[in-house]
């Protein structure tokens, strides 16, 4: 029943992430290109209502996925988020006035098949709730040493495919990061009540990680097409939750030749993207956004 709820609740956050992506990146292609990887994009963002009414499904999208994880393993409610992009899609015809074509349901299909039996052939299980400092150490010199480099590398690129997969992978691992410890959050809570969850050093490591999440997938918004951020923000995000569940918490993953069945869902969900990739209804809401004139002081609307 708990495994139940997890996915309910992450069902919940992924269709609020997937309506803040698709605000913020029609927010997003309005900004001049200069501004990126700097925090004026974020102010110039700020004055858009699109963008603040994007924003306003973040705390939304943080509470369902704290109860997601109280009740199942990081490796069940990550690897969930994988249908934000058919999601963001649908969601985005909505927005266009436009009818869904059947590519991009066929795609939807596969993506969400490809996830049922990822999950029922690796059958994640719960581990343990107490994580030794020392692996918390290991853990996040890790994440964060990965997270420089491809800011540096997307730093270093002109803005397009290569700097924008970067930075959504950067953001990705930060996102991964910040479910791992908002999970340690979450339990002290339940063991401890609000004193433990104040006085636990992993709240205030998860806010300040989700913060750098929140950037640098803005800066990967305003880099690039949707087609080379979500993909790799979605799978990155999935692959490195399994990583840490493992790593930290001890859940417990099928192997063996049940091996063969997680690649076969692997496998379709990467066909699903790529038809994804391929649909007109992605193309017109990925596509490179022309930045109009505006005269100096005029407000985004």
């Amino acid at each position: 029943m708990d495994t139940v709820a997890a996915v309910l609740f992450a069902l919940l956050t992924t269709t609020c992430n997937a309506l803040a992506t698709v605000l913020q990146r029609k927010a997003a292609g309005r900004v001049p290109v200069e501004d990126g990887l700097r925090w004026t994009l974020i102010v110039r963002l700020a004055r858009q209502r699109v963008w603040l009414a994007g924003i306003a499904t973040v705390p939304a999208a943080a509470c369902f996925q704290a109860l997601a994880l109280g009740y199942g393993p990081l490796s069940v409610v990550q690897p969930v988020f994988v249908l934000e992009l058919p999601a963001a899609l649908l969601l985005a015809g909505v927005v266009l006035r436009r009818r869904p074509s059947a590519e991009v349901w066929r795609a939807a299909a596969c993506i969400t098949a490809g996830l049922g039996i990822a999950l029922w052939a690796a059958a994640p299980g719960a581990g343990h709730a107490a994580v030794p400092a020392g692996r918390w150490v290991l853990v996040l010199g890790c994440c964060l040493s990965v997270t420089a480099a491809l800011v540096a590398v997307a730093a270093a690129r002109a803005p397009g495919a290569v700097r924008a997969s970067c930075l959504a992978m950067a953001a990705a691992i930060c996102y991964a990061l910040t479910a791992a410890l908002l999970k340690t959050a979450v339990l002290r809570w339940r063991t401890a009540g609000a004193g433990g969850f104040l006085s636990a050093w992993q709240t205030y490591a998860f806010a300040a990680t989700g913060v750098a999440a929140l950037f640098l997938l803005q800066n990967a918004l305003q880099s690039g097409s949707l087609v080379f951020s979500q993909p790799a923000l979605i799978l990155g995000d999935a692959g490195t939750s399994v990583a840490l569940g493992v790593a930290l918490y001890g859940e417990r993953i099928r192997g063996g030749w049940w091996t063969v069945a997680e690649l076969a869902g692997a496998a379709l969900i990467l066909t699903g993207l790529i038809l994804l990739s391929r649909s007109s209804l992605a193309r017109e809401l990925t596509g490179p956004a022309a930045v109009p004139e505006r005269r100096p002081g005029a407000v985004s609307r």
